[in-house]
Order: C-alpha cells, then sequence, then structure tokens
C-alpha cells in the first residue's frame, strides 16, 4: 500500500500548502462563493486540523461542495474515502463507488485503484473480477505501483483474465521496480519457480533481500531458506537465522519453526545463552 499513502500524503500536503499561502477568513470566503480549490482546501484543513481544530463532518460538507457543485476531482475521490471509511458521514459503499467512478472515468489513477477494488470484493456493487481488472488496468497503465501488482495478481491466477504467468511477471515486475514488496516478493517466488520467467534462484535472492528489507515476513522467511541451503548465494547459517529471526518477530510460523530447527540442530546459539 506504499503508493496509496503516498499519493495520499501528496493530496494532503498539497492543499494544506495551498491554505499556508493564503489567510484563512480570504479562503472561507472563497469557498462560500464557490471556489473548487477554496471548498476542497477548506475541506483538507478541517480533515486534518490545519489551522482549524480537526472537524471531520465539516470537512465532508466542504469536499461534496467541491465535488458535487464543481467537480473536483481530487475532492470526488476523497469523499469517495471518507464515505469508504465512514469518517464524517456514516459508512456508504454505494455511495463511496459513486464517487470513486466519477473521479476514476477523469482517470485518476489512485480512484481507479480504489474502484478496482470495490469490484474485487463486491462492496457497493456486485463482484466482478473483470471489472476489477478493468480498472486496475488503468491505473496500472497510469504507473501506480499497487495496481500493477494487483494485476499481476491477477493474471497469475487467472482472476477477471485467462491466465498468463507472463503477463504476471511483466506486472510484477513494473511494480516490484517501483518498491512494491509484495510484488518483489511474488516476482522473486516466479524467479523461484521458474513460473512465467526462467528458473533463477539468483534473481529469486535478488527479489526476496528487496521485500524482505522492507519487512515482508514471507520474503524474510524465504530469504532465510536460501542462505540455509545455499540456494543464489553462498551458504550462510547466521545469515538464514538473522531473516529466519525477522520473520518470526513478526509472528511467521514456518520461519518460527524454522528457527527453532536451527538452535535444535545446532546451527545457530540463541542470543544471551552463556
Amino acid at each position: 500500500m506504499l503508493g496509496w499513502f503516498r499519493f495520499m500524503k501528496k493530496l494532503l500536503v498539497a492543499a494544506l500548502g495551498y491554505c499556508k499561502r493564503r489567510p484563512l477568513d480570504k479562503m472561507r470566503r472563497n469557498a462560500e462563493n464557490g471556489d473548487a480549490q477554496a471548498q476542497y482546501t477548506l475541506g483538507m484543513m478541517y480533515y486534518a486540523g490545519e489551522k482549524v481544530s480537526k472537524n471531520y463532518p465539516e470537512a465532508f460538507l466542504w469536499l461534496r461542495r467541491a465535488a458535487e457543485e464543481n467537480g473536483h476531482i481530487e475532492a470526488q475521490f476523497f469523499l469517495g474515502m471518507m464515505y469508504f471509511e465512514g469518517i464524517g458521514t456514516q459508512q456508504n459503499h454505494s455511495e463511496a463507488v459513486r464517487w470513486y467512478r466519477r473521479a476514476a472515468e477523469q482517470n485518476y489513477a489512485l480512484a481507479q485503484y480504489s474502484l478496482g477494488f470495490k469490484y474485487l470484493k463486491g462492496e457497493g456493487v456486485p463482484q466482478d473480477y473483470t471489472e476489477a481488472v478493468k480498472w486496475w488496468r488503468k491505473a496500472a497503465e497510469q504507473g501506480f505501483a499497487e495496481a500493477q501488482c494487483n494485476l499481476g495478481q491477477m493474471y497469475f491466477n487467472g482472476y477477471g483474465v485467462t491466465q498468463d504467468k507472463t503477463e504476471a511477471a511483466r506486472w510484477y515486475r513494473l511494480a516490484a521496480e517501483q518498491g512494491d514488496n509484495l510484488a518483489q516478493f511474488s516476482l522473486g517466488l516466479m524467479c523461484f519457480n521458474g513460473e512465467g520467467v526462467p528458473h533463477d534462484y539468483l534473481e529469486a535472492v535478488k527479489w526476496y533481500q528487496k521485500a524482505a528489507e522492507q519487512g515482508h515476513a514471507d520474503a524474510q522467511c524465504n530469504l532465510g531458506i536460501m542462505y540455509s541451503k545455499g540456494l543464489g548465494v553462498t551458504r550462510d547459517y547466521e545469515e538464514a537465522v538473522k531473516w529466519y529471526s525477522k520473520a518470526a518477530e513478526q509472528g511467521h510460523a514456518v520461519a518460527k519453526a524454522l528457527l527453532d530447527l536451527a538452535y535444535a540442530s545446532g546451527l545457530a546459539e540463541r542470543q544471551g545463552k552463556s
């Protein structure tokens, strides 16, 4: 979800940067007079508690005005998010879909990504994998990493599209190169198994390592296995234990079992052992 949070942060930073350059009273007058950017910015100010006390219902009111009266695209998306989360208003998945769609139809990638999830889960719309793929593809083609990763998963599993592991690997790679840790892990697994890409332990280690360094527990466990067995790397039990430990700390059951086995077999010593 790094891209999603990155885009959300970008929205907040842009809106709050706009508000810092303008007096609050003038911003409010402009908003009341129908200025779309002022309405949107005032809504974001109430959402974040910037220059005003945090007030979600007031944020909702101004964002709705910007979205309805002026078609402000970021306001449309944010309004959908507030309906989805039930922030400042009652949770309403159908309304979330309606506002996501209005922004998505204007090629807004974050809304396209969010709308794809609504179709995947059947929230506010009938569950429809083909529609999920449609909207994720639109976001993915704009470089949205999470949508690229999700599209890879759909191709890998044959959900909403004909199964195509080569195409899955292509989308995983695009997302992985942007730092998406789930895509990095998934691409590493495909390299390990030779699915959609040539069988390549070195490449598997490369992508496991990138995901593991971002805290992906499955990647940490698999990287430990690669070091334990000397696959794509020089065998190194200390390094294996290091990655098993990181995954086990996150509650990864397989990593914990492998860590216990390493201790029991004498391949590693528990920290603090005298």
